[in-house]
């Protein structure tokens, strides 16, 4: 079987799995174990796209992208465990988020990075009043460097399908603004206003963005 005829099969597993997930969080109680399970799982299957071209030790675009999702999958095991350890899941994000910026730097040419800066950085700065006055203290200067550096990651992503279009550039500057949008809605359900959709809006998004990110790396090999 050609590598490229396993992204179809694995992205299959990934909906599968993301599905299993958000559902286990809406029956009533919650199916934890279920969401113990499948959450992890899906975020490992998204590793895999991203692994299936095989460019992982030669490609920095493919390695930084692996190292990225490693981190995101940190980041889930951290917030789906009971307790409050929102402050690891944060640290375990920003640090996928510094090797996505890695990635994108490649292609993001300085004459096409000031054109999505502004729309997002606004974007960003009006999620960070929303959320600032429900903040605790210790956790105002994390959350503002995780909005900067979230909103620079979008920003390369952007600016790198600005200056080549491609298939590859789109796939991940769409996932990036997905990743974007489930923390908004993640940090919005969780410090200012819950709201009953908000784990499949969440996840939803979260999963999407981490498939089309780990998705460029086959769509940059295979066309």
């Amino acid at each position: 079987m050609e590598l490229k005829s396993l992204l179809p099969l694995i992205s299959l597993a990934v909906i599968l799995s993301a599905g299993l997930t958000i559902v286990a969080y809406y029956f009533h109680p919650p199916r934890l174990t279920l969401v113990y399970i499948f959450k992890p799982l899906t975020t490992i299957l998204i590793l895999a796209v991203a692994l299936v071209p095989g460019t992982f030790r030669t490609d920095p675009y493919a390695r930084a992208i692996g190292l990225g999702l490693l981190c995101s999958l940190a980041g889930d095991v951290w917030l789906m465990l009971p307790g409050n350890r929102f402050l690891y899941g944060l640290i375990s994000f920003l640090l996928a988020h510094l090797f996505y910026i890695f990635a994108f730097l490649n292609g993001a040419p300085a004459y096409g990075f000031p054109w999505p800066v502004f729309p997002l950085a606004i974007i960003g700065l009006l999620i960070l009043a929303y959320l600032w006055p429900a903040l605790a203290a210790g956790l105002k200067a994390a959350v503002g460097l995780y909005v900067a550096v979230i909103v620079a990651m979008v920003t390369l992503a952007a600016s790198r399908a600005m200056a080549r279009v491609s298939m590859d550039t789109l796939s991940a500057a769409i996932g990036a603004l997905l990743f974007l949008a489930s923390d908004a809605m993640l940090a919005i359900d969780r410090f200012r206003r819950p709201f009953r959709l908000s784990q499949a809006a969440v996840l939803g998004s979260y999963f999407a963005g981490q498939w089309l990110i780990a998705l460029s790396i086959g769509l940059r090999i295979f066309g």
